[in-house]
This record gives structure tokens, C-alpha cells and sequence, in this order.
């Protein structure tokens, strides 16, 4: 299957986002290869979108999202796990799609080692576990998606399904934007959790 190429990310985010779905992203290491199938994504419009990493600007943390694109942004979250997002858009724009979801399709056992106890359906079902399953961490911020290099995203081989969208997950501003899209009926995709805003602490006088 052939790597998707540059321009294939040289769009809005919302436009790349459901044509991910059924991509592969092949992971390289040492260890050996690694395969996932794409099942469910979510779009990120930079400045124009308060949900995003960009929203306020570049800064060191998010400076790979301001291109070029058809790269990987890493970041850290809740103190303990990476998520990853493809960087789309024009160089300067900052737009990206979080990948939330997959079904591992080669290197399985590679998977299942990284993600003990996991049953074959929940392995990358979820943005901190598929970047487990694949080995991904800080390290991998920037690295190309389109040079054929250790992380490579491929061309899906069939279309054949139905892409769903709804309010993106865990996001407490912009959540009701219908910016998540995934498979329909695909087992892997992530359950549906809605944003709890934290409980505040009251006081009254009197």
C-alpha cells in the first residue's frame, strides 16, 4: 500500500480526519513492525478552536501542530500516558487530528506485550492505549509520517464502511463541535464518555 503523501495532510484537520478512517499506521523498532488499522479519529482547528493545544498560539509544548504537515505530535496527559495527532494543515495554520482509536492487524504479540493483560479488542482501543500497543512516547514528537521512515501512515485498501460523527470526548470547551469520526459498528472504537467538569468548592456568608 502506498505512504500517504504530504499533501494528503495539507488540509483542515476536519476534512482529514474521516479520510484517516481505515488508513494503517505502521510503527518500525527494533523489536520489530507494528500495524494498526485506524477506526476512530477526532479534529482539532488550532486558533479558531478553543479545544485545541493551539488555541492560544505556538509555544514550545505544541510547536510541531504549526507544520509542516503530515507530521506527529506528541503530548503528555494526567500525568501519566502520550497521546498522538497527525499535524494537517498549511506550515503557520496549526491544525491536527487526534487518533483515538485502532485495531492492531500485525505485530499483535508485540502489542499484547506492551499492553499486558489486554484482551485483542482493547489494545489500542483509546487514545493512551493504542500509543502503548505501539510504542510510541515523548521521543516520537516530530518524527515524519510521509518519508518512509520508523512511523508511516498508508493508504486505507478498502472504504468499505460507514463513518459516524458526534461531539469529540473529554474536552471541556467546543465538545458539542461533531469533529469525531470513526467507524460504524467497529468494535475497537472507544466508548463514548461525555466531559465532567470538576466539582467546585462553595462557601456561603452570612
Amino acid at each position: 500500500m502506498p505512504v500517504v503523501p504530504r499533501s494528503f495532510f495539507s488540509r483542515p484537520s476536519q476534512d482529514v480526519a474521516p479520510d484517516l478512517l481505515g488508513c494503517l499506521l505502521a510503527r518500525d523498532s527494533a523489536e520489530g513492525r507494528r500495524v494498526m488499522r485506524i477506526t476512530e479519529v477526532e479534529a482539532y482547528a488550532g486558533p479558531l478552536d478553543p479545544a485545541s493545544h493551539g488555541y492560544k498560539g505556538k509555544t514550545p509544548r505544541n510547536a510541531v501542530m504549526f507544520g509542516p504537515p503530515g507530521f506527529l505530535y506528541v503530548y503528555f496527559t494526567y500525568g501519566m500516558h502520550f497521546c498522538i495527532n497527525f499535524v494537517c494543515s498549511p506550515e503557520d495554520e496549526c491544525s491536527a487530528v487526534l487518533i483515538r482509536a485502532g485495531e492492531i492487524v500485525e505485530g499483535i504479540d508485540l502489542a499484547r506485550a506492551a499492553r499486558s493483560g489486554a484482551s485483542d479488542r482493547d489494545l489500542a482501543r483509546g487514545p493512551a492505549r493504542l500509543t502503548k500497543a505501539l510504542g510510541l512516547a515523548r521521543d516520537d514528537n516530530g518524527l515524519d509520517l510521509c518519508d518512509g521512515g520508523p512511523l508511516t501512515v498508508l493508504a486505507r485498501e478498502s472504504s468499505d464502511f460507514t463513518v459516524a460523527t458526534g461531539p469529540r470526548v473529554g474536552v471541556s470547551s467546543a465538545a458539542e463541535i461533531p469533529w469525531r469520526f470513526w467507524i460504524e459498528g467497529d468494535r475497537t472504537v472507544s466508548a463514548y464518555k461525555a466531559h465532567k467538569p470538576k466539582a467546585r468548592s462553595s462557601a456561603t456568608s452570612s
